[in-house]
């Protein structure tokens, strides 16, 4: 990493040009940059090293998909198979039982 300097020109992604273009370091913290302004349309925020943040559409489609793993039921780990069995036994029992119970 290279000593970087007030005012120095380096890349960053500006949310006001929504893609990446030259910055000019207005602070520095550590010797590594902290805060800088685009040279396009003067905004100054954060350093963000490059990367875009990322979109809300993105963030709900992840929130949602995490919502939808914690509400999915784990699948059995041991003796599933007896429990499937027994299961299935008693849902065509209960199946016929409904059917009788409609005919009449």
């Amino acid at each position: 990493m290279s000593d970087f300097r007030l005012g120095d020109v380096i890349d960053d992604h500006c949310i006001k040009c929504r893609r990446i273009t030259n910055h000019a370091i207005v602070s520095l913290v550590n010797s590594a940059p902290a805060k800088v302004r685009c040279r396009t349309c003067y905004h100054d925020h954060d350093y963000r090293h490059e990367q875009a943040p990322p979109s809300k559409k993105d963030l709900k489609k992840q929130e949602l998909f995490n919502e939808v793993l914690a509400s999915a039921v784990p699948a059995p780990v041991d003796g599933g198979d007896l429990v499937d069995a027994a299961h299935a036994e008693e849902s065509s029992k209960s199946k016929k039982a409904k059917a009788r119970s409609k005919k009449a």
